[in-house]
């Protein structure tokens, strides 16, 4: 295991870890992730009782089995898949409730919402925070995707006190990893992506990213994604009630795998598909997955975790080309853009993709934007240094695998080393 790519957590943390593993080893329970008590524990706290569209039960339940059965969780991993999982019944318990007291809801239109689709690690967080400092955008913010009740409201939008409450949050999950956000900064007031939006319904691929869960992965890619759409479409239009705002811009990975179902759902949907050597990007998940991974687990295999997301990224890019080839997108609904070609000039780089869409770049978004660059400058949490040579792969071999990829979108192969 390459220490470079684990974090190293407090000693009062690993001691804890170490008495509950020995604990464990001697047959006693230890924090069970049972349906039943933590759907009982959400309805004590909300005083709620009607969960919504049952269809989550599904995924609910094959998490709980791949986080027992998979996962190898330490007792601070329990603790955080526990609260992670107690705080989404509680969400789901709070937002169905409003939902059936105001049926207006379902009423509220999303029209033409743009997308930021590609691989991770290719600048689709970059970009999604620069178009939120836009204000005629619409993007989930972090606060609200994580404490969506009670319904977010224009007024107090940049005041509400769950901003405060989440940024305590991220506070501690700094103590504990403190290299995170190297690899991704994170903030009450930044924009929030898709997939943990879709957590909501139990169907997102954060889960294998923060935790070895490959059966619910399995069964993630096998779901009928169209479901997860229906259900993300209902949150936005929950968080859009009391504070519109429209086109919404969004972002997420996950998009990749799940391309023809967001058209189903979404045909007016506008994309940017974001590219990069995708070589590097299996190197940087790596990196990332391993360290995240490494905050609830004691058994980190980077070269598996590399072993895994190759293959898988691959999948997603074809399953991306095959979508565009076989769908009648017009050019005018999706604009691609190189990872390369926008790290060298942001500002540029979005002001074509105003263009293409036909949008107005206001002289008041370009500033808000140039002032936010200024303000988060690259490395400024320090510099995220990774190698393909960490995930087990070798260049020679996995290069094949995305050679028509590259080809097709004139991706430069960069360095791996």
């Amino acid at each position: 295991m390459s220490s470079s790519l684990v974090a190293q957590l407090p000693w009062p943390v690993r001691v804890m870890n170490r008495a509950g593993a020995v604990l464990r080893r001697a047959g006693v329970p230890l924090l069970p992730l049972d349906a039943a008590v933590l759907m009982a524990r959400a309805r004590k706290a909300t005083g709620l009782d009607d969960f919504g569209d049952e269809d989550f039960r599904e995924g609910f339940d094959q998490i709980l089995a791949s986080l027992e059965g998979e996962a190898n969780l330490t007792i601070l991993g329990r603790t955080v898949a526990r609260s992670d999982l107690q705080r989404l019944l509680e969400n789901r318990l709070r937002v169905a409730d409003v939902a059936r007291r105001h049926p207006e809801i379902d009423a509220e239109k999303v029209e033409a919402p743009i997308f930021i689709v590609g691989s991770p690690r290719t600048g689709t967080s970059i970009l999604h925070e620069l178009l939120a400092q836009d204000p005629a955008l619409r993007v989930p913010s972090t606060w609200e995707v994580m404490q969506p009740w009670p319904p977010p409201e224009t007024a107090s939008y940049h005041s509400d006190p769950r901003i405060a409450e989440v940024d305590k949050h991220f506070s501690g999950v700094d103590r504990l990893l403190p290299d995170f956000k190297q690899m991704h900064p994170m903030g009450a007031e930044l924009p929030q992506e898709c997939a943990v939006i879709s957590a909501q319904d139990f169907a997102t691929m954060v889960w294998h990213t923060q935790f070895n869960v490959p059966s619910y992965q399995a069964w993630f890619d096998a779901m009928d994604h169209r479901r997860l759409y229906r259900g993300h479409r209902r949150q936005l239009q929950y968080f859009q009630w009391r504070c519109p705002g429209s086109p919404w811009v969004l972002k997420s990975p996950q998009h990749l795998w799940t391309l023809r179902s967001l058209f189903e759902v979404y045909p007016d949907a506008r994309i940017i598909q974001t590219h990069r050597d995708p070589l590097r990007v299996v190197a940087s998940l790596t990196s990332l997955c391993s360290m995240l991974r490494s905050m609830t687990s004691d058994t980190i295999d980077p070269a598996a975790v590399g072993a895994d997301w190759s293959p898988r990224l691959a999948a997603g890019l074809e399953h991306a080309m095959e979508v565009r080839d076989t769908t009648q997108i017009p050019d005018a609904q999706v604009f691609d853009l190189v990872f390369r070609d926008f790290m060298h000039d942001e500002i540029a780089a979005v002001a074509q993709i105003y263009d293409h869409f036909g949008m107005t770049f206001s002289a008041e978004a370009e500033g808000r934007m140039r002032a936010f660059l200024a303000q988060n400058a690259q490395g400024q949490h320090g510099r995220h240094t990774y190698r393909l040579a960490d995930s087990g792969l070798r260049e020679a071999a996995e290069r094949p695998r995305f050679a028509a990829y590259q080809d097709r979108y004139g991706v430069p192969s960069e360095s791996v080393d």
